[in-house]
């Protein structure tokens, strides 16, 4: 974690503002700087790479895009260049050559913000090829980790998503990939994400798609970012989702924005924090309490998950057994050999996730 803090963080964020004012080329120059400098002073044994106890514990398959336990120069600047795009607020995927063929990238015209706003959908073989059907489905909406919101970040996870449908291990469902705005899924300055999700996007879905248009057949799951994300929102609306899956959340950040009267300032980041005021009381901690004090409205079915080797790990536990303090009830679901990587906990435990959510369509209990 040292490492993350020390050197990615940082670079991370110096390198997504040079994203918004130079050209493509030049940024993939400034990347490669950015990894030249990483190995300069992470590179123990100076061989041009990085190994996990050289840096990056609890994320470093993220990094490591074969899998061959070593972070080549190559799979550092992919990383980098994928993880600080411009903000945009439609993201096509870049390649459509493999992009699953269930999965199509679609906008919507957001009035909030006077343009048209990105989102990737799955939808099940059987909805395609039956489009005179008057069958309807459910609906799971992802939000993605990292900063800023890009709706194609994530959305390899429809492989999982496709095998567990054509498998039957769940029933036919859509999937949503979430745009989340500059700050992913919060409400900031002029861009409300958080809003454009709640207000504008799931009205849109299910005006648009043959969607069970209720509580009972609409989930939230996300991941990082995502999963905080995922956590306030379902706190602040239990009425629009009869479940929802909290994944691998930096609920350690949540905690200091609580303290902060609704101020993030990632301690992490050191001198190169930049505050953000999203308002007292909007953060994970004050909102589950919240909740819990009104919990003869509406129940939520929550699952928290994740990576038990993932850098936030040990704040996902405190934040549970607060949780349990509140009488929130939970259930749990974490990867023993997964660090902080979706991607590898779907691998694992997807099968699992989908089924936590396939539980509860059609039900929709209050207290």
């Amino acid at each position: 974690m040292n490492a993350i803090v020390k050197w990615l963080l940082p670079l991370l964020l110096a390198l997504a503002v040079a994203f918004y004012w130079i050209w493509k080329e030049q940024a993939t120059l400034i990347a490669a700087v950015v990894v030249s400098q990483l190995l300069e002073n992470l590179d123990a044994n100076d061989d041009g790479a990085l190994t996990e106890d050289e840096g990056f514990e609890g994320m470093f398959s993220l990094l490591d895009a074969n899998g061959d336990g070593i972070a080549e120069h190559a799979e550092l600047l992919s990383f980098i260049i994928r993880t600080t795009r411009p903000f945009r607020w439609s993201n096509p995927p870049e390649d459509y050559r493999h992009v699953h063929p269930g999965l199509s990238h679609e906008t919507f015209y957001s009035k909030l913000l006077d343009e048209d706003v990105g989102y990737n959908i799955y939808l099940p073989l059987k909805y395609a090829s039956d489009r005179a059907s008057s069958e309807r489905y459910p609906v799971i909406y992802y939000l993605h980790g990292g900063r800023p919101g890009n709706e194609s970040l994530s959305i390899d996870l429809v492989d999982h998503v496709h095998e567990a449908v054509q498998t039957g291990s769940v029933s036919p469902l859509i999937f949503v990939w979430v745009n989340g705005g500059e700050v992913s899924h919060y409400n900031h300055a002029q861009s409300p994400g958080e809003d454009i999700f709640v207000k504008e996007l799931i009205p849109h879905i299910d005006a648009t798609y043959r969607t069970i248009a209720a509580r009972d057949g609409r989930a939230l799951q996300g991941f990082s970012q995502g999963g905080r994300g995922v956590t306030r929102i379902m706190f602040k609306y239990p009425e629009l989702f009869v479940s929802a899956a909290p994944g691998g959340a930096g609920y350690a950040v949540e905690k200091l924005i609580q303290a902060n009267g609704g101020v993030e300032v990632d301690t992490r980041q050191g001198a190169n924090a930049v505050a953000l005021d999203f308002g007292a009381g909007n953060d994970a901690y004050s909102l589950a309490e919240r909740y819990a004090n009104n919990l003869d409205e509406r129940t939520l079915h929550i699952m928290i998950w994740g990576g038990e080797r993932g850098f936030n790990y040990d704040a996902i536990l405190e934040y549970v057994e607060y949780l349990d303090g509140l009488g929130v009830q939970t259930d749990r679901l974490f990867a023993p050999t997964v660090d902080h990587n979706p991607f590898l906990f779907y691998a694992a435990r997807g099968i699992e996730l989908l089924r936590f959510h396939d539980r509860y369509w059609g039900k929709s209990p209050v207290s």
